[in-house]
Parts: structure tokens; C-alpha cells; sequence
């Protein structure tokens, strides 16, 4: 009787139609599709250019970030340096490893406290002439030693020597071959330090899916290829980034395409996305396009140059976690949301608060730099991508899920330490009645609805379960709102 009771208030709380218009089943298995998850992120860098705008980070700023993150638990995180906002003088060229150190030292403290595994490296070289010179693998190497031995950042589990070198706006401009040989330098050098080699690994190729650079001697996808055939003894960690559109995503296209990246990576090793977000510039999201043109025009903060202006809208919440649903469930083994917070870079890193990189769940210096508290404010999607995070912890097992293809719903499931885990997203315009089967009996869970404008929070903004204590022998019938996004789980936290 109890269980009935609590559909009709799932009922109530969803504003679900008296005669839904849509009924089919989820059957949960305990068939491990994808073992060993990394885990959810988010991109993290340490404020290269707060005190050029004018404003470092402040205790205060630094604590709103920790509580954020403590209901968060990333249990990935991607953190890449411009070398010369930390150890390099572009003035003198002089190396200095503790230059500027505190925030990143801040960050990476975080992540050590917490357990969070993070692959850390640079964007480019301190210099684009730099690109090959033994001089610049030299300094990263030993910056690096620096940071996860004398230090003691045992976080850092992966390292990126280039960000996106196929990229016609990275130093190497698509030349595979000048990014290998730079690996292998940094690889060699890396074994002039005592153990930094076991605890580090490289990770790669870092490149962008879809991309194709003329300049480049492969496709996309053939970077990966190409690394595991030539690569394969120094690459620890397959790596990709995606910035798909929403109805690439939408259509199930984005899940067919990342096949074949997947397919290269040899079975031995894992894949992940090191950063992800959306972009509106195919066709099929022409409108998105436009309103996105619309608020770049407006914000005195942006050009749009390198943005998303639709983070702040409701949608974007029901996006990320479908984007994530279908790595996980796709076999790759991580995802880092582009990006945690608007105060972390401007285009090109030029210091312009006009053109800042504005994708964020906030921008921590709203007030301070921008003249915009408001800013500081947490914004929707962080509601749905820290339960994503949050519930599917590191060591993960993503399950198998079967039911019949239903327009606009996706479902993921993940097992962790005999706990279950289960989200549904449905971007659709139809409610649904759903009826869940696992394959045991399901006990002490909690369920968190993401529905616009009815969304359950603490006074901090942070999600609230609408039900605990939730139980049943199996199967859970559910009503499944249009626009709405369910996470039912008994994973706990001490």
C-alpha cells in the first residue's frame, strides 16, 4: 500500500495528466556494460587571470567554492595551466616553480582531500617558437615532479602536454607527428624522477571529435587510431573532447558517432571525454543559434566568442545529463563538464573582461570583477549535473538497461558497492508512466525530480531528495514528466 501511495504523490510533485499518454517498461541488469567508472567532472582551473581583472580569489569565494563542490563530489577533474600565468616569465624567461602557486596550490589540495582524480597538464607551450624545444619539457617535467612529489598532489593521476593538438588554434596546428615526438620527450623526462612515471600517466590524444584540420595528416578519429598503433606504450589514458549539438545529442547521432572513436582504444585501456559541452552552430540548431547571438550581443562580459549564453536556461540541466548518459553507457569511462566556473579564463586568456569564456554553473567573481553579484548565483544545470556526479562515484559499474526506444527518454544505471544508482531524463513533450525493474529488492533510496520551476532545494541551493526512504521488491512504477529529470538512488555518504 505504502509503494502506491508514493506514486501518487510522485504524481502530485510531477503535475503528471490523469491519463498519461505513453506506458513501457525499464528493466535494470546486473550486466556490467562499462566497469570501472572514473567518474563525472568538471573542468577546474585555477583563476589564471583573476588578479589581472583585478580581483584574486578570496577566502570567501574559496569557501563558497568548497561547499559547492563538497554536494558535488566530481569525482574527475581536468585542471590545465598557461604556463605563464604559474612557472614561466614570458618577461625574463625565467623558470620558477612556486610562482603564482597558491591558487592551483588551493585547487589541488581540494582535490587531494577529497579524492578526486585529476588530470592536470598545459594548454600550449610558454611560447607558440617553444612547441619542440627541449627547454619547455624540461621545465613542465620538473614542474610537474614538483607539484605530485614535493608537493604531495598524489591526485594527479593523468597529464596533458597539449591541449587539443589537432586543433588549427593549438601550437602544433594538427601535426600529429611533432605531438608524438613531444610526448616521447616528455615521457623520457619524466623518468629522471623516482616514481613520478608509476604515479603519473600520460593521457591522449586530446583532440576534438568531428574536428578535421587540413593541416593534419588524419581524421579525427584516426588521431586515436594512430596513437594506439604508434603510441600505445606511453599513453595511460585514452582522451577526446565533444561539443556536440543539442539535436545531435537529442537524435541519438552523437551515441552512434563516438563508437569509432571507442573502437580504437586498445581493450586494455580506458577513453574518456576530458571536457564536454554544447555548441549551436549546425543547422539543425539554428534557432538555439540565434538566441545564443542574441545574449552575446547583449552581455557587456562577452563576445561569444568561445561560449555557451544558454547555460542559464532550464534545458541545459536536462542536456548534460543526457550527454553524460550516453558516455557512460557508450563505454567511455569519464566526463568533465566544459567548464566549472565563469572566472576561469577570457578568449585566448587576454585578460579582457569583455570576452570571457562564459560557460560556467557561476562565476565566482561576479561582484567583485563584473559588478554582477547575481552572477555568483548558482545556475540550473548545476541541480542535475551534481547528482550525476555525486551518485555515480568513482569505481562505478554501469549496467545494462533495456527497454524499448522511447522518444526522448534515455535511462543509465551504475552499481557501486552493492548500491544502485538509476537516472532517467525525458526531453520529450509526452509524460510517461514508466514502470522500473531491478533485480533485486531496492531499499533505504532517495529520489530527486528536476522539473522547471518545481525543483526541491536547501537554503544553500543545493538539490533535495522529494523522497527518502524509499523501498519496493523489484519493480517501482513511476510517472515520468515531459522535460524532467529523475535520480533514484541508495548510494550514501558518510
Amino acid at each position: 500500500m505504502w509503494k502506491f501511495s508514493l506514486v501518487a504523490l510522485v504524481a502530485l510533485v510531477l503535475g503528471a495528466c490523469n491519463n498519461p499518454q505513453q506506458q513501457f517498461s525499464v528493466a535494470i541488469t546486473n550486466e556490467v556494460i562499462n566497469p570501472n567508472y572514473i567518474g563525472n567532472g568538471v573542468q577546474w582551473d585555477a583563476y589564471p587571470e583573476a588578479e589581472i581583472w583585478g580581483a584574486a580569489v578570496s577566502d570567501k569565494d574559496w569557501n563558497t567554492l568548497y561547499k559547492r563542490l563538497d554536494f558535488m563530489k566530481p569525482n574527475y577533474v581536468r585542471c590545465l595551466i598557461n604556463s605563464p600565468f604559474r612557472y614561466f616569465d614570458a618577461e625574463t624567461g625565467a623558470y620558477d616553480r612556486t610562482r603564482n602557486i597558491e591558487p592551483l596550490e588551493r585547487l589541488l589540495q581540494y582535490c587531494q582531500d577529497n579524492n578526486i582524480t585529476v588530470l592536470f597538464g598545459e594548454f600550449n607551450p610558454p611560447t607558440w617558437d617553444m612547441k619542440d624545444d627541449p627547454k619547455w619539457i624540461t621545465m613542465a617535467a620538473d614542474y610537474l615532479n614538483y607539484l605530485v612529489n614535493d608537493l604531495g598532489f598524489s591526485c594527479i593521476k593523468y597529464y596533458n602536454l597539449f591541449n587539443e593538438p589537432d586543433g588549427n588554434w593549438a601550437s602544433t596546428n594538427g601535426d600529429f607527428y611533432l605531438w608524438k615526438k613531444m610526448i616521447y620527450a616528455f615521457h623520457d623526462e619524466m623518468q629522471k624522477y623516482p616514481g613520478l612515471a608509476e604515479q603519473v600517466k600520460i593521457a591522449g590524444p586530446d583532440i576534438v571529435k568531428d574536428y578535421n584540420n587540413s593541416a593534419s595528416p588524419y581524421k579525427s578519429y584516426e588521431w586515436v587510431e594512430q596513437t594506439a598503433k604508434q603510441m600505445d606504450d606511453v599513453i595511460g589514458l585514452y582522451d577526446i573532447h565533444a561539443y556536440p549539438g543539442q539535436h545531435q545529442v537529442r537524435s541519438g547521432a552523437f551515441a552512434e558517432a563516438i563508437k569509432i572513436y571507442k573502437a580504437q582504444v586498445p581493450a586494455d585501456k580506458q577513453i574518456i571525454f576530458g571536457e564536454a559541452g554544447y555548441k549551436y552552430w549546425r543547422a539543425e540548431d539554428s534557432l538555439l543559434m540565434q538566441e545564443y547571438e542574441r545574449r552575446a550581443e547583449a552581455n557587456p562580459n562577452t563576445k561569444g566568442s568561445d561560449s555557451n549564453m544558454l547555460v542559464y536556461d532550464f534545458f541545459y540541466g536536462l542536456d548534460m545529463p543526457l550527454l553524460a548518459m550516453e558516455v557512460m553507457n557508450g563505454g567511455y569511462s569519464a566526463v568533465a563538464a566544459w567548464m566549472l566556473d565563469d572566472a576561469m579564463h577570457s578568449q585566448n586568456d587576454a585578460g579582457n573582461t569583455e570576452d570571457i569564456k562564459l560557460w560556467g554553473m557561476w562565476n565566482i567573481l561576479g561582484e567583485e570583477v563584473f559588478g554582477m553579484p547575481e552572477e555568483e548565483e548558482i545556475r540550473p544545470w548545476f541541480y542535475s549535473w551534481s547528482l550525476m556526479c555525486r551518485y555515480f562515484p568513482g569505481g562505478t559499474d554501469i549496467v545494462k538497461v533495456e527497454y524499448e526506444d522511447q522518444p526522448g527518454v534515455r535511462v543509465v544505471s551504475g552499481v557501486f558497492q552493492d548500491k544502485r544508482t538509476i537516472a532517467l531524463v525525458n526531453f520529450s513533450d509526452n509524460d510517461y508512466d514508466v514502470l522500473l525493474t531491478l533485480p533485486e529488492a531496492f531499499k533505504n533510496g532517495k529520489m530527486y525530480f528536476y522539473v522547471n520551476e518545481d525543483m526541491k532545494k536547501d537554503e544553500n541551493g543545493f538539490p533535495v531528495p522529494v523522497f527518502t526512504g524509499v523501498e519496493f521488491n523489484q519493480d517501482f512504477p513511476i510517472q515520468l514528466s515531459n522535460q524532467s529529470f529523475v535520480l533514484l538512488t541508495n548510494v550514501e555518504y558518510l
